[in-house]
């Protein structure tokens, strides 16, 4: 327990420093945005790929693949019924909020919490993977139908294949699978580059929470509510019982318990923006799910860890 606090102060102290860097300006109002870029398209990929590639695959896709299918699936119906039952909103907004739901920040969030609390970069992998080749997709179908009466099939298609995260994991896993052992002359430069992945995200993560004022939209307030609470209570716990339901236990019951407790993913919002459908309910619940997360994540390390 006392390594996994550990862990999570070091998260803690880096996430303060971008926030006190994003008051002070340091870097100039763009500085958490390059930031992200960065970590996006170069030092993430990088981190991915090193660690996939000296991976156990039979650790990594034992069964964490099904039970975050599982667990997302889950809470994301659980909005919509609620939603359905005690707030309608229309299809591309209720397809936002269950997406706030379910859909988990494996990048900004999970990277850290991965490797400073869970001891392993490639517990995030298979969320990852299912998040931006299943359910993105998935969501960008229904928000197209929804809001232009047709989908781009080819632009979706296409979505996880311009993902560098995407690419670098499936070429991690490819040389793992075919057990190539990159020359250090070429693998240590990625090793370079992933080593600065985790600093790059905390600090555009702390600097981007300079100014939030969650919840001011009172007409939205009910859906940002039911979708913060089954991404931060509904969707761990579905995970612990489909865990416990395959035999986990230890640190694996643990890890997958703790990946489903992370908070909404930025992306969410991003599809929010491109189809200006429900912007209000994913920027909110991002921000209720990311305080809210630190808590749970506590707890479920006191209860699991």
């Amino acid at each position: 327990m006392a390594g996994v606090l550990i862990g999570f102060g070091i998260i803690a102290f880096v996430i303060v420093v971008g926030y006190v860097a994003g008051r002070l300006g340091i870097g100039g109002p763009s500085a958490g945005f390059v930031l992200n870029r960065v970590a996006f398209f170069i030092t993430n990929p990088a981190l991915l790929f090193t660690v996939l590639a000296r991976a156990d695959l039979r650790e990594v896709f034992s069964a964490s693949v099904l039970i975050a299918a599982i667990s997302a699936f889950a809470s994301a119906a659980v909005f919509v019924l609620i939603s359905r039952l005690a707030f309608p909103r229309p299809l591309p907004e209720t397809t936002i909020g269950a997406l706030g739901a379910g859909y988990v920040n494996a990048n900004n969030i999970g990277l850290p919490v991965a490797v400073y609390v869970l001891g392993n970069a490639s517990f995030v992998a298979p969320v990852l993977l299912l998040q931006l080749i299943v359910f993105a997709p998935t969501a960008l179908v229904v928000l197209d139908v929804a809001s232009h009466g047709r989908a781009s099939v080819r632009s979706i298609l296409l979505q996880p294949v311009r993902n560098p995260m995407i690419l670098a994991s499936l070429a991690g896993l490819a040389v793992d699978a075919t057990g190539w052992r990159v020359p250090d002359a070429v693998f240590q430069p990625f090793v370079l580059l992933g080593g600065a992945a985790v600093p790059l995200v905390l600090l555009a993560f702390g600097m981007s929470l300079r100014g939030a004022r969650p919840l001011r939209a009172a007409e939205n307030r009910t859906a940002i509510l039911v979708a913060s609470g089954g991404k931060v209570l509904f969707m761990p716990l579905v995970a612990w019982a489909a865990a416990t339901l395959l035999g986990l236990h230890g640190h694996a019951l643990f890890a997958a318990v703790a990946l489903a407790a992370l908070p909404t993913a930025q992306n969410v919002f991003n599809f929010a923006s491109r189809y200006q459908r429900g912007e209000t309910i994913a920027r909110d619940t991002v921000l209720v799910t990311t305080i809210a997360s630190v808590p749970a994540l506590l707890v479920i390390a006191w209860l699991l860890a």
